[in-house]
């Protein structure tokens, strides 16, 4: 999609909408765009790259919020330590966007059981198939054609786990004792995350495009987790989004990696992340903060003691 054309997206009216969001919206915000600080990268003649601060004003009422498997419980402690920690300030940002009107899709994949009862869980069942289905919506995406221009900028080959030992085995056998497999104890969304019976509950990428197009949802903001790993890849990740034309923008300060700081680069965790971001600027599609919708600073974790960027 072409930037001015991303950058115009959601602007239009909403004549046409097909369903409405029963959701009680704030009676100040809901006609009204947010204007979210999109930054990208682009490459200079002397193959350097600089970055492009923009304003993408997009109607709320044609935005969706996809919320990445922010699951229970993961099998690295370090990660699940930081989902708990992110998923607070998570929530801040879907209550404030569901009150403005966005439409909010919880997708914990491989965690949908819990929920098949709830009203969230059948709208996405029962959304009507979209003409326009692509054909690889259903499967992941390891790469779009714009990623073959860089290299990857971390090692995630070893799953990315940077908990240290003895503390991983003792989460392991933690997790044994609790009846789960440590290999994938997730099974559900952490509950700190609100459900509301107007959102959607979906690991399927052709439920959640065909929610996208049934309700006219042009704008997809990805939040969660783990960046370099299910929000770019997943069925319903950003390189689906952006290779089907979606204007798509990742949350970049709602997100997480599964990267170990012995692996190459050699950096460490937090840098791991901001690598990947990086690339996905550079490659994929642009970034923003929560500070756009919240205001005050991003989020950040407690355990990345670098300086903020002045």
């Amino acid at each position: 999609m072409q930037r001015r054309a991303f950058l115009r997206a959601g602007t239009v009216g909403l004549a046409g909408l097909a369903l409405t969001v029963p959701a009680p919206l704030r009676a100040d915000a809901a006609p009204h765009p947010i204007a979210w600080q999109a930054r990208r990268r682009t490459e200079q003649p002397d193959g350097t790259w600089k970055i492009i601060e923009e304003t993408a004003s997009w109607a709320p009422r044609q935005t969706a919020v996809i919320i990445c498997d922010m699951w229970d419980l993961h099998h690295c402690k370090n990660a699940t330590d930081r989902v708990a920690e992110l998923a607070p300030h998570l929530n801040r940002f879907v209550v404030e966007a569901r009150s403005r009107g966005a439409f909010i899709i919880h997708a914990p994949s491989s965690c949908l059981t819990p929920y098949e009862h709830l009203p969230a869980r059948r709208r996405a069942q029962e959304a009507p198939k979209a003409p326009n289905l692509p054909p690889e919506i259903s499967s992941w995406c390891h790469r779009i054609p714009a990623e073959e221009n860089g290299t990857y900028p971390i090692d995630q080959s070893d799953g990315g786990c940077d908990t240290p030992e003895p503390a991983q085995t003792e989460w392991s056998n933690w997790l044994k004792a609790q009846g789960r497999n440590p290999n994938a104890p997730w099974l559900r969304q952490i509950d700190v995350i609100e459900i509301r019976d107007e959102d959607a509950i979906s690991d399927s990428g052709v439920e959640i495009w065909n929610l996208l197009e049934h309700r006219q949802l042009p704008n997809v903001l990805l939040v969660g987790v783990h960046t370099n790993m299910c929000v770019l890849g997943r069925p319903f990740g950003l390189r689906r989004m952006v290779e089907n034309g979606r204007p798509t923008m990742l949350v970049r300060d709602l997100t997480d990696t599964m990267y170990n700081p012995k692996s190459w680069p050699h950096v460490d965790h937090f840098t791991g992340t901001d690598l990947i971001v990086e690339h996905i600027e550079k490659y994929v599609c642009p970034t923003t903060t929560s500070a756009s919708l919240l205001g005050g600073q991003p989020f950040r974790f407690r355990d990345d003691r670098r300086p903020r960027p002045t």
